[in-house]
């Protein structure tokens, strides 16, 4: 699996992630913890001013064929 996070176009971290086997029909689990790279002030208000402009792409492979690409956006908030 390949994470990709952005805003406005610009890459901000990109993840690559090796998976197990997990046997066909079965159930799993899978937790990843990460932390992205820190923000300076004025990336971070950027951010929360701009809804929905901080995007990501996430790819899921089997061996070497993509079988598929979910993609999301943030929205966030100062809460504060």
């Amino acid at each position: 699996m390949i994470e990709r996070h952005y805003f406005r176009g610009k890459l901000l971290k990109s993840f690559d992630f090796t998976l197990g086997f997990c046997m066909p029909n079965s159930k799993n689990t899978w937790e990843v913890i990460y932390t992205l790279p820190a923000l300076d002030p004025e990336m971070e208000k950027a951010m929360i001013e701009a809804p929905f402009e901080s995007k990501s792409d996430s790819f899921y492979f089997v061996g070497n064929k993509m079988v598929m690409h979910n993609k999301a956006e943030y929205r966030y908030e100062d809460i504060e």
